[in-house]
């Protein structure tokens, strides 16, 4: 696959219940996305109940995260991580790939396919959604925010804090890659 417009949008959701309501309700208003879940996102979302309907989803069922060959086979033009945990962001920020969703964000970066990634812990205070309708207080650590200070300097990954930067991103992207197989009217 070369051309843009065929390829499709990679989005990866780890184990956390911070905002994944909103990840769902965006996910389910694009076209032409797959799923990658993380164990621990699976047995979350089944947590709070949240269904998704989208192309294929793929689960870390495998030791070498087979699905990130597609990446390799040109299938994917965005990857987005969302909602990524800090133990997530700490990994992908000193470069181990052993999981599903880290290996994918690894082989984004190796193929040159851009990322957005909502992490979950980027303010000192945040009210996080839990299961049973519970919201809770969480404080990140200092090791947490300087983690996402850290990969915000990664190349080819733009990092959002909140979901209407996550929306704007997306739609952002989006638009660029239409203008790019879209040729200018005379």
């Amino acid at each position: 696959m070369n051309n843009n417009s065929e390829k499709r949008l990679a989005w990866a959701i780890t184990g956390s219940g911070h905002y994944l309501r909103e990840s769902i309700e965006i996910i389910h208003t694009l076209e032409n996305v797959d799923l990658f879940l993380s164990k621990a996102a699976a047995e979350v979302l089944q947590q709070y109940g949240y269904k998704h309907n989208v192309g294929k989803v793929f689960q870390d069922k495998t030791a070498s995260s087979v699905p990130v060959e597609l990446f390799y086979q040109g299938r994917y033009h965005t990857l987005i991580i969302a909602p990524a945990t800090s133990n997530t962001i700490a990994k992908m920020v000193y470069g181990i790939s052993d999981n599903l969703v880290t290996n994918l964000y690894a082989q984004a970066g190796k193929t040159r396919v851009p990322s957005i990634i909502f992490a979950c812990d980027t303010a000192a205070e945040l009210d996080s959604e839990a299961p049973r309708d519970n919201v809770v207080k969480v404080y990140p650590r200092k090791i947490d925010l300087d983690n996402i200070e850290k990969i915000k300097t990664f190349e080819a990954t733009t990092v959002v804090d909140n979901m209407p930067n996550l929306e704007a991103q997306i739609q952002a992207r989006l638009q660029a890659l239409l203008s790019a197989v879209t040729p200018p009217k005379d």
